[in-house]
């Protein structure tokens, strides 16, 4: 291909410019070689050069290809895209020539990097379906966000085969032509090796040769996709905060910061994005990244298992029995989803058949295969049972396995190999047996067949030593890793702890005791055990333990006994069924369960649909153990079912043991459930609760008729209800009026939230009720309502004449200024008793903020004011803290957050800190605050040396000096705290503080 640099100059392109446009070109050039450390022009050259001098001077200082990417980074800064895009034009060649090396690359690493037994079965043709599916995954939904799709799915089940087969059918000219014109392939496992780079730097790694043409394919970067692939080998959790990402293509940052930025559409925010992950990842960081579209990759169908079977055993009826024993245990059936460990489990069973022993022992549990398949592995053919050599490399295996555990690595080199036993002539055996596979990424160095290998020899090291032990200091004991595991604290241990507790078994104790010859200690068994205990007598701990992971470990262990001693530890119970496995395992503990006093569940569409009959009847089986755990234990308290579809039979389930005489719990959330019966039968079991005191219903759709059964039951002379909570559940201005007849008859319910329905007109006959004398709310939300002007007057009225309303929010309805003037009139009077006034995302400006100071230095009730996220300037908080100082005013929290303030207004929160005797916590975050202005309010804090005072701060929101300074400044005072708003709107902070708030 011709060299497009010797076809068009620099002088032709620069000559496009006008005099102004070549002026400002100088000037950028002049910026360009301070930031980017370029060579040095004279500038008296530069200043007196024409357009022909210039592009020679570039072409002498920085040679052809470093002077166009100058010119065409420049080109951008002044606003002449149109000639990069041009230029791409001109040279479009550059994506065929890159196709060409793509196709190249993935033809020629096909059958190394798929260098796996299982490829013989997997075929890399790519049919028109699999093109349409590709395809359809960029179908934009909305024109204003470029795609980002995410793929979820299990490790080995086939992500990166997937990766490899789009990037083959593009590179062939078969998908995406007028989509994208390059993909560039990042895999986290292989880049997070290096320190740091630069975007421009990766691509440039995937380029033919060594010099990528970066500026002309970023000048349309709409025709880029980038595939991060592995993303949980990243270990990032994108909390890092925006001072610290990277926004330019060519700036060198640490990898995770990189990659971070470009996932968080801080550099290229026009490209595309295909990411792939483990399905804990996704969970973990579904909220923290924008994705248009999410497929979850399933594996291998029932057929596919099938057929894995069928091709391996001569024999169809052994094929058929060993494929049953596999179909009967769901989650050696699950496993099965992932290519290799089908074709191990089938091999396993195969050998085990082979040898004449009975394999339904194998499929007792999933570490009963594992340990059967790696077991069998490391025996010689010709052996009865293993030798010194092979107890010796099982060791070093484990040795190996625990500490890639502990330091997040899956790939080896020949050094760490020989750190933990194992010897160069041992990796050829390794590799035949196929524990081993060659690392796709990296050259010499070696990983597990499948990373649950890994974890199952990670386990086994601890049944056999203790942590002291290994020779890395990089390796935990027992009880670290077990928490770590249930709190899920690193997302790739997926099987870890569940294998630890299966080894426990007696038939794995005595496999483990046949293969190295002597008996294993019992202390494990009592250290997981007094683990459990620790649980229980710590409540944060008891909090942060994901219950599903200990229901998989307790099933794995398969011992009735520790299993009703373990779950009866447990106070509280909170936990996501995904499928039918999640389900059962549940079920096989929850039904030993009597101790809970608060059970939280989620089943989203395990129970949704009537199925085929055998396996609908396995379903509720299951079900209802989970369910009893409402009755056995007595204490239950609290019951959260979320994001949970119900079938008319799972319904009845759970609706007869919520009406059971012992199961009235205090606190209900029903929230985003799907009732597929008749509902009268939920508001009939809610009328038979008279403990009830908490509803909350909110993002559970109600109907009209729903609305006035709910009203039925609340309006009973029985029931207690006090805080009832309905938001999101698609109410309307007709259900307003239900609502109000339960303000003017119940006598208890002080608490209504509900928010986020579009209430209009409904507004009124709620005023109404809450004008009359029998009305005791004392808390009302109606934030997100669509609240019109005129609801401001009936409001105004409810500020003059309830008597016992405390707390108001209407956040995020358009108020306006000229809405928070009618509210404030009331709220000005000596007599208003509100505490609590919430007026976020209202679009009210600091020339309202008068009106808020009339009712700040008039209303001594009024004790917080929240109103972030409103331009409020540091004009409005003038005239704010001029009232706080006022003696009437008794403010003790003030929400700023997003105000659009500077240091300037420092002073003046400072002088409100001196002056008032009751502010105690200013919420400041997500403004342009500096050191200077941060320091001011610090001094003004170190004053009050009897008060606790808070500053609502996000402290990783500045840079590494400031957050040096504001750690330094909350140790020098005791009573001065940095928290983040979450930090104070939680619980457990809210408990602690009690006497501050």
């Amino acid at each position: 291909m011709a060299s497009f640099f010797s076809d068009y100059g620099l002088m032709w392109y620069l000559e496009e410019l006008n005099k102004k446009e070549f002026m400002k070109f100088k000037e950028f050039l002049k910026e360009d070689i301070v930031q980017y450390g370029l060579k040095q022009i004279p500038w008296t050259e530069v200043k007196k050069a024409s357009r022909e001098d210039l592009a020679n001077l570039l072409v002498k200082y920085y040679e052809e290809k470093k002077a166009w990417d100058v010119t065409f980074r420049i080109f951008q800064k002044i606003n002449r895209k149109d000639l990069s895009e041009r230029a791409a034009r001109e040279i479009a060649g550059y994506t065929k020539l890159y196709q060409a090396h793509l196709k190249k690359k993935l033809t020629r690493d096909w059958s190394r990097k798929f260098d796996f037994p299982i490829q013989e079965f997997m075929k890399p043709k790519v049919g028109q379906d699999e093109y349409s599916r590709f395809e359809h995954l960029f179908i934009p939904k909305t024109e204003k966000k470029p795609p980002t799709v995410f793929l979820k799915g299990m490790a080995g089940i086939g992500k990166t085969l997937t990766l490899a087969r789009l990037m083959l059918a593009w590179s062939e000219g078969l998908v995406f032509q007028n989509k994208f014109s390059y993909i560039f392939y990042f895999c986290c496992r292989e880049v997070t090796q290096l320190e740091t780079a630069s975007l421009a730097e990766l691509m440039s790694r995937e380029w033919p040769s060594p010099s990528a043409p970066i500026v002309e394919i970023l000048s349309q970067p709409e025709k880029v996709l980038f595939i991060i692939d592995s993303l949980e080998r990243l270990n990032c959790d994108f909390t890092e905060p925006e001072l610290e990402l990277c926004h330019d293509w060519i700036e060198k940052r640490p990898v995770r910061i990189l990659l971070s930025s470009l996932l968080r559409r801080k550099i290229l925010p026009e490209s595309s994005l295909l990411i792939t992950a483990t399905p804990e990842t996704f969970d973990k960081l579904e909220a923290r990244i924008d994705y248009t579209e999410m497929r979850a990759m399933l594996g291998f169908d029932e057929n596919s298992r099938r057929t894995i079977f069928r091709d391996l055993f001569l024999d169809k009826n052994r094929a058929q029995e060993a494929f049953r024993l596999v179909r009967e245990n769901e989650q050696v059936y699950t496993l099965c989803q992932v290519p290799l460990l089908c074709l191990a489990v089938a091999t396993c069973l195969k050998n085990e058949m082979d040898k004449g022993r009975d394999p339904a022992p194998v499929c007792r549990r999933a570490t009963s295969m594992y340990s059967t398949y790696i077991l069998n592995l490391l025996i010689p053919k010709s052996a009865h049972g293993p030798n010194k050599k092979s107890q010796d490399l099982l060791q070093s295996l484990c040795s190996l396995a625990a500490e890639g555990m502990w330091t997040d690595r899956f790939a080896f080199s020949e050094e760490d190999l020989r750190k933990n036993g194992i010897v160069s002539s041992d990796i050829p055996m390794l590799l035949n047996i196929k524990i081993f596979l060659r690392s796709r990424d990296f050259k010499n160095f070696y990983t597990f067949l499948h990373p649950s290998i890994q974890e199952f020899c990670a386990a086994v090291f601890y049944l056999l030593k203790n942590h002291t032990d290994h020779p890395s200091k990089d390796v935990w004991c027992i009880e670290s890793l077990l928490f770590t595991f249930l709190k899920k604290v690193n997302t790739h241990w997926i099987f870890g702890g569940y294998f630890i507790f299966g080894l426990l078994h007696k038939s794995e104790q005595e496999k483990l005791e046949a293969f190295f010859g002597y008996q294993l200690s019992q202390d494990v068994k009592q250290k997981l055990y007094r683990c459990l205990e620790t649980i229980s007598v710590n409540e944060d701990l008891q909090e942060q333990v994901d219950s599903m992971k200990l229901f998989y470990c307790l099933f794995e262990m398969d011992d009735e006994a520790f299993v009703v001693q373990a779950v009866n530890f447990l106070q509280q119970v909170k936990f996501v069924a995904k499928d039918y496995s999640d389900l059962m395992v549940a079920a096989y503990c929850l039904k030993h369960c009597c101790t809970l006093k608060k059970l939280s569940f989620s089943m989203q569409a395990v129970l949704q649909l009537e199925q085929e009959h055998s396996y609908m009847e396995k379903l509720l089986i299951c079900w209802q153990d989970v369910c009893s755990a409402l009755v056995s234990s007595e204490q239950v308290q609290e019951l959260q079912v979320k994001d949970t579809n119900l079938g008319e039979s799972a319904f009845s389930v759970l609706y007869d043991h919520l009406k059971h005489p012992s199961c009235t719990p205090q606190i209900l959330e029903v929230n985003n459930v799907s009732f597929l019966c008749n509902n009268y039968m939920f508001f009939e079991m809610l009328a038979q609760n008279y403990n009830l005191r908490y509803l909350n219903l909110s993002f559970t759709i109600l109907s009209h008729n729903d609305v006035k059964l709910l009203c039925e039951v609340l309006n009973r002379e029985e029931c207690i209800v006090e805080k009832l909570l309905v938001a999101g559940c698609q109410l309307s201005s007709e259900d307003c009026k239900i609502f109000a007849s339960i303000l003017t008859n119940s006598k208890t319910l002080d608490h209504l939230n509900i928010a986020s329905n579009s209430l209009e007109k409904g507004v009124s006959s709620l005023c109404k009720a809450l004008c009359q004398p029998e009305c005791v709310l004392k808390y009302l939300v109606l934030a997100n309502c669509s609240l019109s002007e005129q609801c401001w007057d009936y409001l105004s009225d409810v500020l003059k004449q309830n008597r016992t309303l405390e707390h108001l929010d209407v956040s995020s309805n358009d108020l306006k200024d000229e809405g928070l003037k009618i509210l404030c009139k009331p709220l000005s009077l000596p007599d208003s008793i509100l505490q609590t006034l919430h007026l976020r995302h209202c679009l009210i400006t600091a020339s309202s903020c008068q009106d808020l100071s009339e009712v700040l230095s008039n209303n001594q009730n009024l004790k917080s004011l929240q109103i972030s996220n409103n331009k409020i300037e540091d004009a409005g908080v003038k005239f704010l803290c001029d009232a706080i100082k006022q003696p009437n005013c008794h403010l003790e929290i003030l929400g700023l957050q997003a105000c659009e303030l500077s240091d300037a207004c420092c002073e003046d929160l400072a002088s409100a800190f001196i002056q008032s005797q009751t502010l105690r916590a200013v919420i400041l975050a997500e403004n342009a605050l500096n050191r200077s202005g941060l320091a001011v309010l610090c001094e003004a804090l170190q004053q009050h040396r009897n008060i606790q005072r808070i500053l609502g701060l996000q402290i990783t929101d500045f840079d590494k000096e400031t957050q040096a300074f504001l750690i330094a400044e909350e140790e020098k005072n005791p009573y001065m705290l940095i928290v983040s708003e979450e930090e104070i709107k939680s619980e457990h902070f809210r408990i602690r503080h009690t006497d501050e708030f």
